[in-house]
């Protein structure tokens, strides 16, 4: 039977929301999938990240893309907004925050399949745009996972205002 929203998820509508400035994967919630009879994605488009470079403390700016099919739940996007908002002072490497975020909303949704690209902002003269991706393991979304991956980037994009 499906819950109510409310009973699902505390920080939607919610007016007094702690910012957390440090990497907080407990900030994410999750809610019930009432479509798990069809594939879809879900696609959040985050053009604000920024973490730190964990070596000089210099901040790094990116878009970062999630799309994901989920399965049985699904990720509340206000919960996605302040968890995204705790890598602010957090120092990790680009390729780092990429994966702990996959690996984070693995383990909150368990979707069928998902992918997580930064897309980040060039310093020293370099941009890095590290992606990845997880497929349920014995499903086709496995399969999924491995041709996305293989297939990733093929035609790069004309990048000029980054």
């Amino acid at each position: 039977m499906a819950h109510s929203r409310d009973e699902e998820v505390e920080l939607l509508g919610n007016t007094n929301v702690d910012y957390k400035m440090d990497y907080d994967p407990d900030i994410l919630e999750a809610f019930e999938n009432r479509h798990t009879y069809r594939d879809y994605f879900v696609k959040f488009n985050c053009p604000e990240f920024t973490s730190l470079c964990p070596k000089t403390g210099q901040p790094d700016f990116a878009t970062v893309y999630i799309s994901y099919i989920p399965d049985e739940r699904m990720v509340e996007s206000k919960s996605l907004k302040l968890y995204l908002f705790s890598f602010r002072n957090h120092g990790d490497f680009h390729e780092d925050c990429m994966n702990t975020i996959l690996n984070d909303l693995v383990k909150l949704m368990d979707p069928r399949y998902i992918e997580v690209w930064g897309k980040f902002t060039p310093r020293g003269g370099i941009s890095i745009d590290p992606y990845t991706n997880y497929g349920k393991p014995g499903t086709k979304y496995e399969k999924m996972a491995e041709h996305r991956m293989m297939n990733h980037d093929m035609y790069p994009e004309t990048i000029d205002h980054r």
